[in-house]
């Protein structure tokens, strides 16, 4: 049985993108920023830390016994709770999760318990507002460790964007909220990723705009061009371009926006003559793969197949022979054949899992350091099992609830993303 993540950290640290990783993620909790590993070099906005208190008996319990109670409270609980796991989440937390899919997934896996009255997220903060936002008025959803942050949802704050909106809707010297032109048209509409705040879900509610998610980007864009002339997309620069790319959008028509400089480091005749304005934001652990390393796994086998998340630079999408969601990497894989070596561009411990699944093909990480989704990593059983029993003893305790008035406008460009069917 091939060893988790988190084993082949703990057992050979020096072999992980930060030894720190080996250790319980509480020691991490209070320090303001992303932890140990892959985001470890991710400008901090302020704040950035959201505090965790995991209470010393769960940090101190052996991993057998977390588990026991984890699974006692589940059957406690029975259905009036559900437990969402995402693809990138550690093994030793996803095995007791009713789901486990990609955020596109587990949007609509949150609408499909209405009768649980709690939605326990093993994920990352901006999924948990999500879930909270799709859920009834009567559930609540819990983020096991409130530490458990995003660094590329952080690289699009709302006030930066707002400003941006400012600036764009300036240099077009028009209201981007006015009536459509004569082609039907408004001038621009936002697009968040999926991994961004419920405030910039909010935002693109508010001017007519949309989510999506790395599984329906290309329909989402195909929405928004079909609505209006230039679309500005964020918070990551990479799935919006590899997105548009594909599509046909010239590079040339793709400026970059950095919040931090006057017009986003443009000039106006760039602006006037772009399709998709493209956030300054990025993923740590998908910039991390490079096209030498593709280069070196077809060097030492000219049949790899490579695939890769579109979150990575455009050089290293160009450079494999896919691209493609975390649930179209599942799909990938589950087509091949047995006896195929498949390297990929994703987290880690998705690719550990596939390896696992399929133990009749070679299946490895293009980045050959152990290097997870860190802020991810930060939920850990003992959090888990500390939530459930608290839930037993009827305590909610990290609850996320977003404003109610953040609820309703995001919620207009969730269901907008939930009509956009992601294409084959």
């Amino acid at each position: 049985m091939t060893a988790s993540v988190h084993d082949l950290i703990t057992l050979t640290p020096k072999d992980s993108c930060n030894t720190k990783l080996a250790a319980g993620p509480w020691d991490f909790d209070t320090v303001p920023g992303y932890g140990p590993g892959s985001s470890q070099a991710d400008r901090l906005p302020d704040p950035v830390s959201r505090p965790g208190q995991l209470p010393e008996r769960y940090q101190l319990m052996p991993e057998p016994q977390l588990h026991e109670r984890i699974r006692a409270a589940k059957a406690t609980l029975a259905e009036e709770l559900v437990i969402l796991g995402h693809f990138y989440q550690r093994d030793e937390v996803v095995q007791h999760a009713d789901f486990v899919g990609d955020s596109f997934q587990l949007a609509n896996a949150a609408l499909s318990k209405p009768e649980a009255k709690t939605i326990v997220f093993c994920g990352v903060h901006f999924m948990a507002e999500t879930a909270d936002i799709l859920s009834g008025p009567e559930q609540s959803v819990i983020l096991p460790n409130l530490a458990a942050g995003c660094s590329m949802a952080d690289m699009a704050d709302e006030s930066s964007v707002e400003t941006a909106w400012e600036e764009i809707c300036e240099t077009y010297g028009v209201d981007p909220d006015t009536a459509p032109d004569a082609e039907g048209k408004v001038p621009i509409l936002p697009v968040t990723y999926m991994n961004s705040s419920a405030a910039l879900k909010a935002f693109c509610g508010r001017h007519g705009g949309i989510v999506c998610t790395s599984s329906n980007a290309a329909t989402v864009l195909e929405w928004a061009f079909e609505r209006a002339h230039r679309v500005l997309f964020f918070p990551d620069q990479h799935l919006g371009r590899n997105t548009a790319k594909a599509m046909g959008v010239p590079l040339e028509q793709m400026p970059l926006w950095n919040p931090r400089k006057p017009l986003g480091g443009n000039t106006p005749e760039q602006l006037h003559e772009a399709k998709v304005l493209l956030w300054h934001g990025f993923c740590s652990v998908h910039r991390r793969f490079t096209v030498d390393q593709i280069a070196q796994a077809r060097a030492a086998n000219p049949e790899v197949k490579i695939i890769v998340h579109p979150e990575c630079p455009m050089e290293v999408v160009d450079a494999a022979d896919a691209a493609g969601s975390t649930d179209a990497i599942q799909k990938f894989i589950a087509a091949s054949d047995p006896g195929d070596t498949i390297g990929i561009g994703t987290e880690i411990n998705m690719v550990n899992r596939l390896a696992a699944q399929y133990p009749d093909r070679r299946i490895f990480c293009l980045d050959p350091v152990i290097c997870p989704c860190s802020t991810m990593y930060r939920i850990h059983p003992g959090y888990l099992a500390w939530v459930l029993d608290e839930l037993v003893q009827g305590r909610v305790n990290n609850q996320i609830s977003v404003e109610s008035e953040v609820s309703v406008q995001a919620k207009v460009a969730l269901d907008r993303m939930l009509a956009a069917k992601p294409k084959d």
